[in-house]
């Protein structure tokens, strides 16, 4: 293997060459695998977050379980969803974002076995709470780790095709996959291999993603500029394993002066430079989620209401969450050039909208399914938007925990809340659960305005 030097790069800082790095080398193989062995992940991350949603009737018939002790299981999984997104940020802050990837799907996998032999409700509340570990540093790390393999231009779509995977083909698949398995596997514990068949894949996942490599951007951050080289030039030959002909110099800054900045804190994240942000993206992603949760968690149950049976429940689920296909695409499609704080806006308003369309007009199943993938839609967008918005606040020695705050804090939102959506279906109706939804809406629309816009500029550093 030989080395030769890269262009000069003057008084660049590290993540100046960096992006400068990647500009030139632009999107190539290496990125593409990248690109894949973490939306296969991310995909079963989304089946397993519609599970207790497909597998509800189910047990409410099975368990007799009511509309708040099902709310109770998405609960238990959102609040540790929260908990394992904190306990995420600052670990892959200090140790890599690539280490956690495996651990995620390990406590994913086994928290998924246990509720497959959960043999009362109070162990499946226990088991859905470890699944929700697994889930919440899964999709943190995954947001982290595109957002810094790709340049300014192309990170956009990167991070987007997070929710391609996950919110978009995940949540609509997932019905089908409930479907397959009612089809295959029945009896009163037909659920229990709606959970257990979900340990597979990620298992499989876990060896997929042995060549994966630590992300430049965290390996300047901690000084190991030779290894930082190697990937990028990895990523510029398209080749993620086997040896190299030779080695461009792409970063040739100061390590050690650079890699001695503080280590991240948590009071750091509300302090007078990050406050705003902080605040205002939690505020955001709290209203986006406990509106996409409560209508992921209850929609089957008010279809089985109407009348339907669970399996046509589950294919009308599927055709609202096209919706949630669409929206994905169409953020990660737009990020390279909208505004991110308009993309918010517009979304949030047409959230709103669906919301009060399928609480008051939705009488009929072809308006139910409209307003319910418009609904899906909307909110995609809004989730998809912020995981890009949030990385790109904060400089890389904060960037996994600023970034894990913010989501988890959005997955609490969604844990809870739809204990309250729940609670106000029983007494007020779809009309009364969807008017408090677009309430959500709108004051997402608002708190979006406030984070500093980033579109089209390299991810920040400290100076």
């Amino acid at each position: 293997m030989t080395t030769t030097n890269a262009a000069p790069t003057g008084a660049q800082t590290l993540g100046q060459q960096i992006e400068r790095a990647y500009a030139r080398i632009g999107v190539t193989g290496a990125h593409l695998g990248i690109v894949a062995m973490v939306l296969f992940g991310v995909f079963f991350d989304a089946i397993e977050q519609n599970a207790v949603g497909i597998a509800g009737p189910v047990l409410a018939e099975d368990w007799g379980l009511a509309g708040t002790q099902i709310g109770l299981l998405n609960t238990a999984t959102f609040t540790a969803v929260a908990l394992g997104r904190i306990l995420a940020g600052a670990v892959m802050d200090r140790l890599g974002r690539r280490k956690l990837l495996g651990l995620n799907l390990l406590i994913f996998a086994l928290g998924s076995l246990l509720c497959a032999f959960a043999p009362n409700y109070g162990v499946l509340v226990l088991a859905r709470f470890i699944v929700g570990l697994g889930l919440g540093g899964e999709i943190a790390t995954a947001v982290i780790m595109l957002s810094e393999f790709f340049s300014a231009k192309h990170r956009g779509t990167a991070v987007g095709l997070i929710n391609v995977a996950a919110a978009g083909l995940g949540n609509m698949l997932a019905p089908l996959f409930g479907v397959i398995v009612f089809a295959v596997f029945t009896g009163d514990d037909r659920w229990r291999w709606l959970f257990g068949l979900l340990v597979l894949p990620a298992l499989a996942v876990v060896v997929y993603r042995r060549s994966l490599p630590e992300t430049p951007r965290f390996l300047a951050a901690t000084g190991r500029i030779a290894e930082a080289n190697t990937v990028i030039n990895r990523l510029a030959a398209g080749r993620l394993r086997g040896p190299l002909a030779h080695e461009e110099t792409y970063l040739t800054a100061d390590a050690t002066r650079e890699a001695a900045r503080p280590q991240a804190r948590w009071t750091e994240l509300f302090a007078r430079r990050f406050r705003r942000t902080t605040i205002a993206l939690g505020v955001a992603v709290c209203m986006s989620y406990a509106a996409q949760i409560s209508m992921l968690t209850l929609i089957p149950i008010i279809l089985t209401d109407r009348g339907l049976s669970i399996t046509s429940a589950l294919w009308y689920t599927l055709v609202m969450q096209s919706g949630s296909l669409l929206g994905a695409l169409a953020a990660a499609l737009i990020a390279r050039r909208l505004a991110r704080r308009l993309t918010l806006t517009v979304a949030a308003l047409i959230g709103l909208g669906a919301a009060l369309g399928f609480g008051f007009l939705g009488t009929g199943i072809a308006l139910v399914l409209l307003f319910g993938a418009l609904f899906n839609f909307a909110v995609i967008v809004l989730n998809t938007t912020i995981w890009l918005f949030a990385p790109e606040q904060y400089p890389t020695r904060i960037r996994g925990l600023g970034t894990s705050v913010i989501l988890a804090l959005g997955s609490l939102s969604g844990g809870l809340f739809p204990l309250v959506s729940g609670a106000v279906l029983d007494t007020a109706g779809v009309g009364g659960m969807f008017a408090l939804l677009a309430c959500l809406f709108a004051v997402c629309a608002i708190a979006v305005r406030f984070p500093a816009e980033t579109v089209g500029r390299p991810m920040a550093e400290d100076a």
